[in-house]
């Protein structure tokens, strides 16, 4: 069993890499299931309201996902920073909920943080369009 620390950062690295990956796949299967409820909901002439809230709830969720992703990312950087110069920091693999809670917002800084990701254009795409759409239907009729 390997258990130097440059073959700990690798296989950390590897697996924080797979994870960002599976991430982002998530974030667009929500965007698809998004979609396909507003075409649904347009086709079959659900209320309004619903639809946009079912909507917002999608949004909310890419946005966690979003934000834990983000969290990944951070400790993909911290792991090659490392790995560029593993004698500099001894015992470094296999940190990221360490690294985590030790720089843990509270829970109005966990809001503030979905929040932000929430209104990234990568994410608010296609969710603000497809509210704007549903609330013009419901104006319309």
């Amino acid at each position: 069993m390997e258990t130097s620390e440059a073959a700990l950062l690798g296989r950390e690295w590897t697996a924080l890499h797979r994870d960002c990956e599976a991430s982002e796949r998530s974030a667009l299967w929500i965007k698809l299931a998004a979609v396909a409820l507003t075409a649904v909901a347009v086709a079959l002439n659900f209320d309004a309201v619903l639809a946009i809230v079912l909507v917002g709830v999608l949004w909310v969720q890419e946005a966690v996902v979003r934000t834990g992703q983000a969290r990944l990312v951070d400790r993909l950087l911290r792991v090659e920073a490392v790995l560029r110069d593993v004698a500099a920091a001894p015992r470094a693999a296999c940190q990221l909920y360490s690294d985590w809670l030790a720089t843990r917002p509270g829970a109005l800084g966990l809001l503030a943080e979905y929040l932000a990701a929430a209104v990234r254009p990568t994410v608010a795409f296609p969710y603000a369009v497809l509210v704007v759409l549903l609330w013009a239907l419901a104006v319309i009729e």
